[in-house]
């Protein structure tokens, strides 16, 4: 069993808060793995009975009748038998027509807990968040981070990272030993899962525009981009019939999917967002790469959508820094890879494959050590090192350690 314990401690301190649990994420990353068997294991071992468990996978023929919602609320409100609390989890809630009714249905039921998954942010950003008020409570899943897939992997540290930064870490690649069959699979699920469902969810009909977006968006993983941009693109190969709206809508698709992340800039200094142009992140590097058939395998670009994953797993809310200073009569902005910010904590991380020689060290710290305040400052580069700190207060930290040590923004 892959332990999830972090996600399972997170639905345990929602335990019966009264709300709806929402557990979202891109399709195939575990969401009802999180479910059924790890959520539920858990209920049964501290004593719930078996009956007042109530499961219903939305995605399997079985329960086709569910889908509608008079049947779905029927079949759970006949389960209900007694006055002790029941507990409903259910899988890709989305696929219930007029599902806000049902679930603002449970919620007056004064014995259900209930807990659901989605797979499209649209279905939480807009009809929960609206419907619902503040009654509706998400859980964010992500794929397997390096240290759930290394503590499930059959192999050492070194094996483990490299099939890591390859084939990323959706669950099932642990199961597949062969590399033809791991490419196969993420190239599968790539094409027949995620656009195939962002197709027919948006009823898209230049599906060839939204191939070019994503080979774009994989081609230029930590690069600074924007709908302008991507727009002028094809029109400079020629492509007139396209307008800039349908590239930003088609961005906005894949984003509500969960298959990218956008990162705004930020202007540490000036203390406000700079608007254009951003950066896109791949939720798992694998299907990154496999969308590339692994061509563009450039580690540092890796390390860092990778480092920006972990960020977002560890429940910071991540931005692309920037520094405004002055050289002589020259202005220059020099970037910070990551401003990560949680509550009252911030803390500045810069990603390099190695700073192995002064004027590589110079380059990585002068951004940080150009911001002007006392909050934590880290570089993580590729090298297996002990970490270490520089006579500036830069921590220093190899990327295997960092990953693997969920204190490691705090060394």
């Amino acid at each position: 069993m892959i332990e999830r314990n972090d996600y399972l401690n997170k639905l345990i301190s929602k335990k019966n808060n009264g709300m709806i649990k929402i557990i979202t994420g891109i399709r195939r990353c575990g969401k009802s793995y999180l479910l059924d068997p790890i959520f539920k294991n858990y209920l049964t071992d501290v004593g719930v009975d078996e009956n007042h468990i109530i499961k219903i996978d939305l995605e399997i023929r079985d329960n086709i009748e569910l889908i509608n919602p008079d049947n779905l609320y029927n079949y759970v409100k006949n389960k209900i038998i007694d006055n002790e609390i029941y507990y409903i989890l259910i899988d890709e809630i989305q696929k219930v027509p007029d599902f806000e009714s049902v679930l603002n249905s449970f919620l007056k039921m004064q014995n259900l807990d209930v807990y659901v998954t989605g797979s499209n942010s649209k279905f939480l950003s807009s009809d929960i968040i609206t419907e619902f008020r503040g009654r509706g409570d998400e859980v964010r899943i992500f794929p397997l981070s390096f240290k759930e897939f290394y503590n499930a992997y059959q192999g050492d540290k070194h094996e483990a990272w490299n099939d890591y930064i390859l084939y990323g870490g959706m669950p099932v690649i642990l199961n597949i030993k062969d590399d033809k069959q791991k490419s196969k699979y993420l190239l599968d699920l790539f094409e027949l899962t995620y656009k195939k469902d962002i197709i027919e969810r948006n009823n898209i009909i230049k599906d060839d525009i939204l191939d070019s977006i994503i080979n774009i968006l994989s081609s230029s993983v930590g690069s600074l981009t924007n709908p302008q941009k991507i727009y002028n693109t094809f029109i400079s190969s020629g492509i007139k019939d396209l307008s800039k709206n349908t590239v930003v809508s088609y961005l906005d698709y894949l984003i509500d999917s969960f298959l990218i992340e956008k990162a705004e800039r930020y202007d540490i200094k000036g203390k406000r967002y700079i608007g254009s142009p951003q950066k896109y992140y791949f939720a798992d590097i694998g299907l990154r790469n496999a969308r590339l058939n692994f061509r563009q395998v450039e580690e540092n670009h890796i390390m860092e959508n990778i480092i920006y994953n972990e960020l977002l797993i560890r429940d910071y809310n991540v931005d692309v820094g920037v520094v405004d200073i002055r050289e002589g009569n020259l202005h220059k902005k020099l970037e910070i890879d990551f401003v990560c910010n949680q509550g009252n904590k911030r803390y500045y991380v810069q990603v390099a494959l190695n700073i192995d020689t002064r004027e590589k060290n110079l380059q990585e710290s002068k951004p940080l050590n150009n911001i002007g305040d006392n909050f934590k400052k880290i570089i993580v580069v590729k090298d297996t090192i002990k970490h270490w700190i520089t006579e500036d207060g830069i921590l220093i930290i190899g990327v295997q350690e960092f990953l693997l040590d969920k204190n490691s923004l705090d060394l």
